[in-house]
């Protein structure tokens, strides 16, 4: 057993605990209180005051799959821009287990991420969780159950296939490309569902195929979308299939925060910094956390990268600067991240019963005068400079 004593907690389920002791056995977090009992068997670590946090989580990456470092010309295996809809791809062939981002994502807090395919297809396929430990393959750090479909609007797929006069080559047709796609996906999961219960042959295809547990709500589409209309056409187009769905991005959110909160669409917001490369970032603001969270709408926080995802601590300090509240802003990067990827019974709190994975800080997470010294992973240092 493991027995940090001397720490502030930030539990996220039951405050901030000041000279808190956590104890870990096997991987799991057995106590988190004031005046835990500390077997005298365990290993002691005294963290002299240090931040403890559950490790950070960022839902919305590329995460070791869009060839950092990049190679000229080329080398994104995130984007399989051959085609508007390739729900059949999988991102667990591209994730790359020795990708150069997961130490300096660890080294600031991180312990689970999630990688999607990239936004130049209207529906791009499926991505997924994983830990940031160390694997010799993709098997020992993935999450088996948490693929989700992507998706996206704006100015990313017209863009990707407009130049090439292909559709969609405007935002009508996008919309178009996505309900024709949805609409054979639902006739084709009633036409197999039909076959195999008159125990009739079905021949399968592999894209509608990729979309039977999205139409029928049982996976969750990750919708990328920047402009507030795009947002509205994501929600129209889902509320339409019935369909699970998180919106990402969300850059233009704070103007229709009101409808976001009153409907209770998930939300994934970020980058939060991003200049205007495109026109439909031209609004973006770091005040837009703060603004969806006064109108009540429950949000988590990406950097939306890979190496540099190692720098949202610092951009949700910035987000606190200009009205987010550091209630907020720690769940952002937690219990709110766990719950879009439906990880939330297992991470994203400090709390008996849940996976041993946090972060250990020398001052307030979010500050940019602050180190991560430590992250844990399952119970085991995938991180420690607390000896240094």
């Amino acid at each position: 057993m493991i027995a940090l004593k001397n720490c502030k907690a930030v539990t996220i389920s039951d405050g901030i605990l000041d000279n808190a002791t956590i104890l870990i056995e096997d991987g799991i977090l057995k106590a988190v209180e004031v005046k835990a009992e500390i077997p005298k068997d365990a290993h002691v670590i005294d963290l002299k005051g240090m931040w403890v946090t559950p490790g950070f989580i960022d839902v919305h990456t590329h995460f070791s799959a869009m060839g950092e470092p990049r190679a000229r010309g080329g080398g994104d295996d995130g984007n399989e821009v051959t085609n508007p809809v390739t729900a059949h791809i999988r991102i667990v062939d591209a994730l790359n287990p020795f990708g150069i981002a997961f130490e300096p994502v660890r080294q600031a807090g991180f312990t689970t991420c999630y990688t999607m395919p990239g936004s130049a297809n209207v529906i791009g396929g499926t991505g997924i969780a994983f830990k940031l430990k160390e694997g010799k393959c993709i098997e020992d750090i993935i999450i088996p159950g948490t693929e989700m479909m992507k998706m996206a609007l704006g100015e990313n797929p017209k863009g990707a296939y407009g130049g090439q006069k292909k559709m969609p080559m405007t935002r009508m047709g996008t919309g178009a490309v996505l309900r024709e796609t949805l609409f054979n996906a639902k006739q084709y999961a009633e036409d197999k569902a039909a076959a195999e219960a008159e125990g009739k042959p079905f021949k399968k295809d592999f894209k509608l195929e990729a979309l039977v547990p999205v139409v029928r709500g049982e996976m969750r589409c990750r919708i990328h979308c920047h402009r507030a209309d795009d947002i509205m056409t994501a929600i129209r187009v889902s509320e339409e299939f019935g369909l699970d769905f998180s919106v990402e991005h969300v850059t233009e959110g704070f103007k229709i925060a009101d409808i976001l909160a009153e409907k209770n669409v998930k939300c994934v917001v970020g980058p939060m910094r991003m200049i205007p490369s495109k026109m439909e970032v031209w609004n973006c603001t770091i005040e837009n956390p703060a603004m969806l969270e006064k109108a009540g709408v429950e949000f988590a926080l990406t950097a939306d990268a890979e190496t540099a995802t190692r720098w949202l601590p610092e951009e949700v300090g910035v987000a606190m600067a200009y009205g987010l509240s550091e209630e907020t802003a720690f769940k952002a990067l937690t219990i709110n991240a766990a719950k879009i990827i439906n990880l939330d019974h297992r991470i994203g709190t400090l709390e008996a019963g849940k996976d041993a994975d946090l972060a250990i800080f020398d001052g307030h997470p979010f500050s940019n005068f602050t180190r991560c010294k430590a992250t844990m992973i399952d119970g085991k240092f995938e991180f420690n400079e607390l000896g240094k």
